[in-house]
């Protein structure tokens, strides 16, 4: 019998892949369009729900909490099991280095107890659930993360900008590594517990070492540049994005990695791709080659 999955956000950076690792599968994929698709009905069926809503922070207060109660509904009436991909933003900061499935989550900051809200009520309403935990994004394409909109913005110009001490260690998650993960999980979920968190542990990297395998997969050598948030303080009168950024520019200098015991544990056999390899796909789009003339100006996309 074929499989169902229903997404929920298939047009983001996590949705899109997972889209495309439930199909390559062998699962029937349904993407639901929130102008014309009613959720209950598009669940009916779906033996799992990959909950990729993710709404621009400004509107976390408002939409998150009204999200999280349409998704508990729709798994409820439908028996699906619900998979979120997960942040670390509930640790807060102040964190061990190593994060892990134990490690406490005591965020201070409100995006954080927002989170930390959202996967509460999961295990509230005791529906079934996977939170696969990761670090920043590594997309295939530009999608307007901090990879693409900020760290690589000047490769082009030989530089890498660093939001913060870009010589402590970052935890990075390849997308299409991460949505691998999520389907080999959601093909084991009915022997997980009820609400089962999984941390993902991608590739851990400085910016600075990010900047050395950007250099050889780049055919270039990159130096690495701070990047310049006063025009983030300045900007937080009448752009309320910026102190939403503001507010988590901690992670930048908190040096972390996630622990990938219990999920070598459950998938032996997964493997990452790696760094140089996932890092090279995602400035494919850049048009960079080794020893060829590099087009000033290009790209100079400018910080949030």
């Amino acid at each position: 019998m074929t499989k169902i999955v229903l997404i929920l956000g298939a047009s983001g950076r996590f949705g899109r892949h997972a889209a495309e690792a439930f199909w390559n599968a062998g699962w029937q994929v349904r993407l639901f369009d929130r102008a014309t698709d009613d959720l209950a009905k598009a669940a009916s069926g779906a033996e799992v729900i990959v909950n990729a809503w993710n709404p621009p922070y400004t509107d976390w207060v408002r939409d998150v909490p009204k999200m999280t109660e349409q998704v508990i509904k729709a798994a409820k009436s439908s028996g699906a099991t619900v998979l979120i991909p997960g942040n670390i933003y509930g640790y807060g900061a102040g964190s061990p280095e190593l994060l892990t499935s134990g490690t406490p989550k005591q965020a201070q900051n409100p995006l954080g107890r927002i989170r930390n809200k959202m996967e509460a009520a999961y295990r509230k309403a005791n529906v079934p659930t996977i939170i696969l935990r990761a670090g920043d994004y590594i997309d295939t394409e530009a999608s307007g993360n901090w990879f693409d909109q900020i760290i690589t913005a000047k490769l082009q110009r030989s530089k890498i900008v660093s939001p913060g001490n870009p010589d402590i260690p970052h935890a990075w998650a390849y997308l299409p590594d991460l949505a691998r993960a999520a389907v080999a999980l959601a093909e084991r979920r009915n022997t997980l517990s009820a609400c089962h968190e999984v941390l993902f542990s991608g590739f851990t990297l400085s910016l600075r070492q990010m900047a050395s395998v950007l250099s050889d997969v780049s055919g270039q050598p990159l130096r690495v540049s701070n990047m310049h948030w006063a025009p983030l303080w300045i900007a937080q009168p009448f752009w309320p994005m910026a102190s939403k950024l503001i507010e988590m520019r901690y992670l930048w200098n908190m040096p972390h990695s996630l622990d990938p015991t219990d999920m070598q544990a459950l998938l032996p056999r997964f493997r990452d791709t790696d760094p140089s390899t996932a890092l090279a796909q995602a400035i494919r789009h850049l048009d960079i080659y080794p020893n060829q003339p590099v087009p000033r100006g290009k790209l100079d996309l400018a910080a949030h």
